[in-house]
Order: structure tokens, then C-alpha cells, then sequence
């Protein structure tokens, strides 16, 4: 059988001492951390477009830089060496799952009955790569933002015609990734947004992409998938304004359309910055309102306003997702996605080991962080006094709906002019510095 990445043998965890770039320093997967191993906190997926299908393209080159063993060829030979050299990865780096889009594992066809053929074929032997290798699904979802009938969208399209081929690709992809025994599906919506609302009828588009959803609801419950639902938040590009686009719209489109209950979040590190937030600040809020479900986990450059989906390596960012993450519980059925692209002029193979190697590695240090952080509980201390007021008895009153503005008026009279506290913003750095 061919190797697409010959000399590159199955990375190894070396320790913090070691000086091998093929080798993990922190990342050991059988390292137990909080009653957990690192694999089972982590859940590391690879995403198949970049990682496979990404040539180095950029909004000034769409050529690309990069030529990998397993390109060229007749469309479908390519797309079952793509996969095989796919999963050769996987197993090298030691990852657990992987994700993908449907158009991604198998090139679409001049019809969709003809592109639902290839991608049946595409599965079967994904099915078999993944009993050989133990690699499972992390999640599926369809490419429904590339091809020129989605220019104005998918659900959200002003023709029905686009909305009934866009409901019949999630069709097939939902089955595929029922097949592949996928643990969640993911609906992201490239395209399910605006250029200007002089031609944009925005509640009603709003509508159909609840009716999309609850239609996949029903279709998720007739083929018996038991994988979670995800949508993922991203505000703009391609299009200058996105539905999705960051947590709390996403909440609230979910509660108002009765869907709260049936989707879950896939959090963007770089989509939370574009949105202007940070990646961490959208876990948390995903967190506090019950519907933090996955990761895809990269990064964007702050001097750069697109999506430039880089590997993470900010140790800041890695230590307060995963302190979010476990203080939310950890993950179920979601995990960390390396939505991530080697960059431009890093055309070589071994390049896409020295990038997840570096993702995994600035996780595992992150886990550890967290993990010690939350053991000595110094936040979580100085987070109750700060907010020990709340446990008065007026606190309690005012929370428990017993009291109102005359009440309050009253107590304020009786007692006057508030005391205040230092918010301790400096020291609080100062200690995760420690940490980090």
C-alpha cells in the first residue's frame, strides 16, 4: 500500500526535554489530569478540507503553493488517495477523530444524483479506514457555500429550488455521517447572511433557516441518528453580515425559533475575534446558557480581518478555553477540531505534523494550566468574595423576586451610599501568569 508520508513514523509523547520536532513535549495521552487522560479531556479531531484539500490559497493567490503526493489524477482516484493519506495521518499523529464535509471526500458531479454516488463510495471506504485505524467521526457537515448556486445563500436563499438542493445535500450527509457513526453534525452556515438589505427580506430568510433546521430535526429523528446537533457562530466573510454570527445571536435565534433544545454550538476560536470577541468568551457563554457543545480550535491574526484559521499556539488562549471547558463540564460528544491551515509557503508534508504537533502540545499545556488552576481554586475564591454580597440577606431577597424598586428605594435611604471593592483586574493577570 502507498505511503504518502514516508519517513514519518507514529509521533511519540518525549517529554518537555525533548528536542524532536516529530515528537510530542506535553501531549501524552495516557497522562491522567483531573481523573481523566489527556485524550479523553481533549478529544483532538483533524479536519479533513484544510488539512487535505487546502492548497495554500489566499484571497491574492487562489492558485496555491502546495502539491501533495496524493493530488492529480482522475477526480475519484484522487479523492480515495486523499482519504488514505487522510487516515495514515490520523493514525501517525494518534488522533481520535476527524471531520469532515461531504464535498470534501468526494468531488461533486454534473447532477446531485451522480454526487450522492460518489459520495456513498467515498463513506464505504471511509467505513473500512476507520475500523482499520480505530479513528472515529467527530462530526459531519455538507459544503453548502462554495458552489455558484449558493452565492445567495442556502437556506436562507431567496429561491426554493436552492433551498430544496440544500435540503438535499444535508440529507445525504446526514446519512453518510450516520453510517461513519459520527457522534454530531454541524450546520454552518457560509453563506446564510447578507450583502445589503435593499434586497434582503431578513425575517423572512430568518424563517426558512428555522424551518431548515427544524426540518433536519425531523429527519434526524426518522433515520435514528443519535449524534448531537451543532450550528457554528461566525459574523462575516464571506458575506458582510452572517445570522450566525456569534453566541448570543445564535441563542437567541435558537430560543426564539423552539430549537434550543435540539442544537448545541461548535465554537470558532477565530470566528469568536472576527466577531470581536474572545475565544473565551464565547465558551463561557455557551457554558452559561447550556449549549457549549465543540471546538474548532485555531486562531486568527489580529493584524489581518479575515479568516485566516492558523494553528494555536497562544498558550493564554489554550489555558482559559480549557479552564472554561472543565468548568463547564468537559466535552461529550464534541472534542478540539484543528479547523487550522498550514500556512502559504509551508508547502512541505511534514509540515502539517509540525502544525497539529503544536496545536496538541499548547492544549495539553492549557489542560494543565486549567487543571491546576482549578485544583487551588484561587479565581474561583476571589470570584464568591467579590460577589458574597449576593448571599446577604438582600441579596437573597432581591434574587428570590421578593423585593421591588420600593423596597430598594427604602433599604438605599435607610442605609446609604454603597460601599465598593477593587476589582483586582491586575493581580488577577498577574496570577495566570503564574499559571501559564
Amino acid at each position: 500500500m502507498t505511503e504518502f508520508f514516508p519517513g514519518i513514523g507514529k509521533v511519540k509523547y518525549e517529554g518537555p526535554k525533548s528536542r524532536n520536532p516529530l515528537a510530542f513535549k506535553h501531549y501524552n495521552p495516557k497522562e491522567k489530569v483531573l481523573g481523566k487522560t489527556m485524550a479523553e479531556h481533549l478529544r483532538f479531531s483533524v479536519c479533513f478540507w484544510h488539512t487535505f484539500k487546502g492548497t495554500g490559497a489566499d484571497p491574492f493567490g487562489p492558485a496555491g503553493t502546495i502539491r501533495r503526493p496524493f493530488q492529480g489524477g482522475e477526480p475519484m482516484a484522487e479523492a480515495e488517495n486523499t482519504l488514505r493519506a487522510a487516515f495514515e495521518l490520523f493514525s501517525k499523529l494518534g488522533v481520535g477523530f476527524w471531520c469532515f464535509h461531504d464535498l470534501d471526500i468526494a468531488p461533486e458531479a454534473d447532477t446531485l444524483a451522480e454526487t450522492n454516488k460518489r459520495l456513498e463510495k467515498m463513506v464505504d471506504l471511509a467505513v473500512e479506514l476507520q475500523e482499520e485505524t480505530g479513528v472515529k467521526l467527530l462530526w459531519g457537515t455538507s459544503n453548502m457555500f462554495s458552489n455558484r448556486r449558493f452565492m445567495a445563500g442556502a437556506a436562507t436563499n431567496p429561491s426554493p429550488e436552492v433551498f430544496a438542493f440544500a435540503a438535499s445535500q444535508v440529507k445525504r450527509a446526514m446519512e453518510a455521517t450516520k453510517k461513519l457513526g459520527g457522534a454530531g453534525y454541524v450546520f454552518w452556515g457560509g453563506r446564510e447572511g447578507y450583502e445589503t438589505l435593499l434586497n434582503t427580506d431578513m425575517g423572512r430568510e430568518l424563517d426558512h433557516l428555522a424551518r431548515f433546521l427544524h426540518m433536519a430535526v425531523d429527519y434526524k429523528k426518522e433515520i435514528g441518528f443519535k449524534g448531537q446537533f451543532y450550528i457554528e457562530p461566525k459574523p462575516k466573510e464571506p458575506t458582510k453580515h452572517q445570522y450566525d454570527s456569534d453566541a448570543g445571536a445564535c441563542y437567541a435565534f435558537l430560543q426564539k425559533y423552539g430549537l434550543v433544545d435540539h442544537l448545541k454550538l461548535n465554537i470558532e476560536a477565530n470566528h469568536a475575534t472576527l466577531a470581536g470577541h474572545t475565544f473565551h468568551h464565547e465558551l463561557a457563554f455557551a457554558v452559561a446558557n447550556g449549549i457549549f457543545g465543540s471546538v474548532d480550535a485555531n486562531r486568527g491574526d489580529l493584524m489581518l480581518g479575515w479568516d485566516t484559521d492558523q494553528f494555536p499556539t497562544d498558550l493564554y488562549d489554550t489555558t482559559l478555553a480549557m479552564y472554561i471547558i472543565l468548568k463547564g463540564g468537559g466535552f461529550t460528544t464534541g472534542g478540539l477540531n484543528f479547523d487550522a491551515k498550514v500556512r502559504r509557503q509551508s508547502i512541505d508534508p511534514e509540515d502539517l505534523f509540525y502544525a497539529h504537533i503544536g496545536g496538541m502540545d499548547a492544549f495539553a499545556r492549557g489542560l494543565k494550566a486549567a487543571a491546576k488552576m482549578l485544583k487551588e481554586g484561587k479565581f474561583e475564591k476571589f470570584i464568591a468574595q467579590r460577589y458574597a454580597g449576593w448571599d446577604s440577606d438582600l441579596g437573597k431577597q432581591i434574587e428570590a423576586g421578593e423585593v421591588g424598586f420600593k423596597e430598594l428605594e427604602a433599604f438605599t435611604l435607610a442605609h446609604g451610599e454603597p460601599k465598593i471593592q477593587s476589582g483586582r483586574q491586575e493581580l488577577l493577570e498577574n496570577i495566570l501568569n503564574e499559571y501559564i
